[in-house]
């Protein structure tokens, strides 16, 4: 008697830790169930079973979701966590949720969401994430989204939608976006022909609608007239002169980099050295050279034209220059590999006329090779990019070199190598 009544309390022990104490569990239609809604919990509380299958947390006060959350619920196939006080959910808090078909994360705070929770939800039929304060969507976030019918993302705070982020949702029949803070420019224009021509139900378009610029406000995304929009595109490739121009210790070398694209691009210097590599975003100098912050006077000097100047160049300066440009289209990105001359070789000198620093790169050379002056001392390589070069470069391989006087071939994209010094 005394063993069955043991027993008896091991059974009864099992059941209470099956379920939490603030929760409510069950079973229906074969489904293992915990309903935990509007019991003011402010944690995930433990102690669910492992066999459950559907979990309501909505209507708490949960104000986050860290990593591992779910865990001892691998089998779970609904989880509702709606109208919470959620503002973060960490990477790892339901990349155990494999079997998951059913999310709801609506009308929380939701800003900061790890969207790698997501790649492994291969299994996600609803996903609700809509009224929260969500700003960006990466473009890979739903690349593991394949079984997904219904996506909810209306009432956040979305600006702009990178081109593809639904093209993994292949099974997809109903997308909510309405009432989202849309920035009207080149960026979005590839979801107004999208959503016009997809099959997806897309409702309440004309709340979908442009909050920037100013002269588009309110405008539905669907009926915007086209805007002149081009990806970026760059001019930094190079071929030496004829005379075979050379940098020589102690040169000041000048590159100049042309960017073309709207919306306008943002240039961006990718240098490797011997010694690391630099990235420089933004110009460090003025239009007199000096420099900007208040520091010592930069390495490698960046202009807001697009001319990188690095005086007394010298073996540790030796790389790769590569300039990158970047709009909302996308980017591009050319480099050049940069190394001293061997000693006792010739040197080209011709005479350039403006400064690197001013203009647009819109330089005038003299073919007289007569500097006036210390100031006028300059080697020049010509650079150039070919519609070839480009189909080269793209495959891996390397053109064929061009002939000298590429100023004057109007169908090629010129760019000037300067190498400054003073003798």
């Amino acid at each position: 008697m005394q063993e069955l009544c043991l027993l008896c309390w091991a059974v009864l022990l099992g059941l209470g830790q099956a379920c939490p104490e603030p929760c409510d569990c069950g079973e229906k239609y074969g489904f293992r169930i915990a309903d935990c809604a509007y019991r003011d919990l402010e944690a995930v509380p433990p102690g669910f079973p492992a066999n459950l299958t559907t979990l309501s947390l909505s209507a708490n006060r949960l104000p986050s979701l860290p990593e591992g959350a779910f865990r001892e619920v691998p089998l779970l196939r609904s989880l509702w966590v709606a109208h919470n006080e959620i503002r973060t959910v960490a990477a790892g808090a339901l990349t155990s949720l494999g079997h998951l078909q059913s999310l709801d994360l609506s009308h929380n705070l939701i800003s900061d969401f790890a969207w790698s929770n997501l790649h492994n939800l291969s299994a996600l039929q609803l996903l609700k994430m809509n009224s929260n304060e969500l700003t960006f969507i990466p473009r890979d976030a739903f690349r593991s989204l394949h079984a997904l019918s219904s996506l909810q993302l209306s009432h956040n705070r979305l600006h702009t939608l990178a081109e593809g982020t639904f093209a993994p949702l292949i099974v997809l029949s109903h997308l909510q976006i309405n009432n989202n803070p849309f920035q009207c420019t080149c960026g979005i224009m590839w979801f107004k022909t999208w959503a016009l021509t997809t099959a997806v139900s897309i409702p309440e378009q004309d709340n979908i609608t442009c909050t920037s610029p100013d002269v588009l406000k309110g405008t539905p995304l669907t009926r915007l007239l086209p805007l002149p929009c081009s990806a970026p595109s760059v001019q930094l490739t190079y071929q030496p002169s004829q005379d075979g121009a050379e940098l020589r210790p102690g040169f000041m070398l000048a590159l100049y980099c042309a960017v073309e694209g709207q919306p306008a691009p943002q240039l961006h210097w990718h240098i490797q050295t011997p010694g690391g590599t630099v990235e420089i975003t933004s110009p460090n100098v003025g239009a007199d050279g000096h420099a900007l912050a208040a520091s010592s006077q930069p390495r490698f000097q960046a202009f807001a034209n697009g001319s990188l100047f690095i005086p007394d160049f010298g073996k540790p300066e030796e790389g790769t220059y590569s300039c990158l440009a970047t709009n909302e289209l996308g980017s591009a990105e050319s480099s050049v590999n940069v190394a001293l001359a061997t000693p006792g070789e010739d040197v080209l000198r011709r005479r350039f006329h403006g400064k690197a620093a001013e203009g647009k790169g819109c330089y005038t050379v003299d073919n007289e090779v007569q500097p006036s002056g210390p100031e006028d001392n300059v080697v020049i390589i010509y650079l150039s990019r070919t519609r070839g070069q480009e189909a080269a470069e793209a495959g891996g391989g390397v053109s064929g070199q061009q002939p000298p006087g590429l100023l004057l071939l109007g169908q090629s994209l010129l760019l000037l190598l300067l190498l400054l010094t003073s003798f």
